[in-house]
């Protein structure tokens, strides 16, 4: 069974920096895309970034520019690089991943961004 496990949340002041960490264990194959995303209180989840095994990447309007996104395919591993956090970056992060017919969550890390 293929299990997502992030890591990395927390707590930072405005304008700082979080690394999230998504490990997969459970599945032989690398995944078609690998990607983040984001839910705050009372809003929908929202696509924050993914990357393909093809190499595109695609960013939310709202991070381009202080998100990125890596994955390391021999691994089954992504992470998410957060700069110039802003008080609106604060979410539960779930990391998906999957291929043509199926996809797998993670259980989601918090980020709060506040003074």
């Amino acid at each position: 069974q293929v299990q997502l496990v992030e890591s990395g949340g927390g707590l930072v002041q405005p304008g700082g920096s979080l690394r999230l960490s998504c490990a997969a264990s459970g599945s032989t194959l690398s995944f078609s895309y690998m990607a983040w995303y984001r839910q705050a209180p009372g809003k929908q989840r929202e696509l924050v970034a993914t990357s393909r095994y093809s190499g595109s990447i695609i960013y939310a309007d709202s991070v381009k520019g202080r998100f990125t996104i890596v994955r390391d395919n021999a691994k089954n591993t992504v992470f998410l690089q957060m700069n110039s956090l802003k008080p609106e970056d604060t979410a539960v992060y779930y990391c998906n991943a999957g291929g043509a017919g199926y996809t797998h969550w993670g259980q989601g890390t918090q980020v709060t961004v506040s003074s």
